[in-house]
């Protein structure tokens, strides 16, 4: 289906030129909505499929609004059908939801309706279905994937590249998509935060149907995700990415702390933009980084807001003048040993303090004393250390759906063959991106690794085949040790290395200009015009062998 750009939909449909197409949002093959449409939309909406218009709009809701008999007049002249449903915003009646239900009965298929932004027209759909079982939107989908963000779209894409027939839904609450790769860049004041941000419609494949909705459980032996409404989607096939819980309220303090008093974190969207206010402000007095018990969302993040504050600070010449310590839950600085000398030349460089085995767990904002549980060759103390300013990273777990699920493994997180993606007890259910129980580290580039191998393995399903394709665990963590050079981590399983480029163009275990040039102009557009489009530059899924 064809989306109007943004300055399109700004525009009234009386002075859209013909050609110009509203932003039509498919539900499902048989049903979608837009806002008004204008006289000269119609020859588009024919050539896009559709048979049937519906107008939800009552006359008279604003000057200048076009009659639904001209639209219908029009629309039947050109071969469409159409039917006049009036309703008004805020106030549907059991007689709209029945002559809605007469409509969608009598109309041929596919069927485009529209009111004033598409709101109506999708509430009434919403209620004509649960009514009806046997309804469209009752119907089971070929796929239904949980979650819309990096993981989810990127699989659409991936499957509708691969079958532009397929009957699939997506299940999303949020409207807006974040580039959250990119905060980090946020808090060092290289991108500006709207930078990471755009609308969900933007970015949601026009073939599926998008359930705005909320999961709240899944019910695997009968083949259903449960909505928060308490209403039902079923499904031949789940796909399950509904991401990660970031769990604020797991150290004491720190949700009425966070974005005040000089406690940030570069883990949120509005909380980077004070991050880099902060670092920019600073001029002397003692900066802690603190690191949580994995998984986390991309493990190199709390240092890499470390080392980019630092190298701000000296390039200010204020550095000398302020205790930097990094407290990290971890053994280590990084899990993989081959990056950890260049990383210890930037630590020695900055004059951090690491303290390993120092987790927070208590934060009092208004005082500026953070508490660590700290573990050394006397056993597990507590100890008290006083900041100006702190960069606290969240504990994370699987969101409370997932955990509480038939589909949990014992970490909480969605139980899969590491291999294949596929869930180790329901051979219809897949997992990717940062809820599943994968060992692979939780970022951006595994979740585009993963998704085509979830999209060939997820065709094979649907025909009652085994796995076809799998994942080396790849995942990829761009340390920006100071502005303008990054340590490229590039891994899999068992932290073997899985480099992108050949050693003598990037070696990754060494700073890099042309790997920060990777991370700051060319990763934002493959997210947002590859990944998100289906475009599998580099990550085409590996097939499996088969056995002899």
């Amino acid at each position: 289906m064809c989306t109007a750009s943004p300055q399109n939909e700004k525009r009234p449909a009386s002075e859209r030129e013909r050609g110009e197409v509203m932003n039509i949002k498919p539900l499902n093959q048989d049903f979608a909505v837009s806002p008004q449409i204008a006289l000269a939309d119609i020859p588009a909406i024919i050539a896009q499929g559709y048979k049937a218009i519906i107008c939800n709009r009552p006359d008279g809701e604003e000057p200048g609004q076009i009659a639904a008999a001209q639209i219908g007049e029009a629309a039947e002249r050109q071969g469409l059908r159409f039917a006049y449903v009036p309703a008004i915003s805020g106030a549907i009646t059991d007689a709209n939801v029945a002559a809605m239900a007469d409509a969608l009965a009598r109309l041929p298929k596919p069927i485009l309706a529209f009111c004033r932004s598409g709101a109506r027209s999708t509430k009434l759909y919403e209620l004509v279905s649960s009514q009806n079982p046997s309804a469209p939107g009752a119907r089971v989908h070929d796929v239904v994937i949980v979650g819309g963000g990096a993981a989810g779209i990127a699989t659409a894409s991936s499957l509708l590249k691969r079958n532009p027939k397929l009957d699939i839904a997506v299940i999303e609450p949020s409207e807006e998509h974040y580039y959250q790769p990119g905060w980090t860049m946020v808090g060092a004041g290289v991108f500006h935060k709207d930078f990471t941000r755009r609308t969900e419609a933007q970015v949601m494949p026009n073939r599926v149907a998008w359930i705005r909705a909320a999961a709240s459980g899944f019910a695997p032996d009968e083949n259903k995700v449960i909505l928060s409404d308490g209403s039902e989607v079923r499904y031949r096939i789940l796909v399950a990415c509904p991401g990660i819980k970031l769990d604020w309220d797991a150290i004491p303090g720190l949700a009425d702390a966070i974005g005040k008093n000089g406690v940030t974190s570069n883990y949120g969207y509005d909380l980077a933009p004070y991050t880099n206010r902060l670092v920019k402000e600073f001029k002397g007095g003692r900066a802690l980084f603190t690191q949580p018990v994995m998984p986390i969302k991309c493990a190199g993040a709390p240092q890499k807001a470390m080392y980019l504050s630092c190298h701000r600070w000296e390039k200010a010449g204020v550095l000398n003048d302020i205790d930097v310590q990094f407290h990290t839950a971890g053994a280590v600085l990084f899990g993989v040993a081959a990056y950890v000398p260049a990383l210890m030349e930037y630590v020695e460089r900055y004059g951090a303090h690491l303290n390993f085995e120092s987790k927070l767990v208590a934060i009092d904002g208004a005082a500026k004393v953070a508490t660590f549980e700290r573990k050394d060759g006397e056993g597990t103390r507590r100890v008290e250390e006083r900041f100006d300013m702190i960069h606290v990273v969240p504990p994370q777990v699987a969101p409370d759906f997932v955990r509480t699920s038939p589909l949990a493994a014992a970490s909480g997180f969605i139980e899969v063959n590491e291999a294949t993606l596929q869930h180790v007890r329901y051979p219809n259910v897949f997992a990717l991106g940062d809820a599943c129980s994968a060992s692979n580290a939780k970022t951006m580039a595994a979740a585009r690794k993963q998704a085509p191998v979830v999209a060939v393995n997820v065709l094979a399903a649907l025909e009652g085949k085994p796995p076809a394709a799998d994942y080396d665990g790849y995942g990829s963590c761009p340390l920006t040790v100071e502005a303008g050079k990054i340590v490229l981590a590039e891994f899999g399983y068992g932290g073997k290395l899985l480099p992108s480029f050949p050693n003598w163009l990037i070696d990754g275990t060494r700073p890099s200009r042309l790997s920060w040039l990777l991370k700051d102009t060319i990763l934002p557009p493959i997210y947002w015009h590859g990944m998100l489009k289906g475009r599998e530059w580099m990550v085409a899924p590996h097939a499996i062998k088969a056995a002899h």
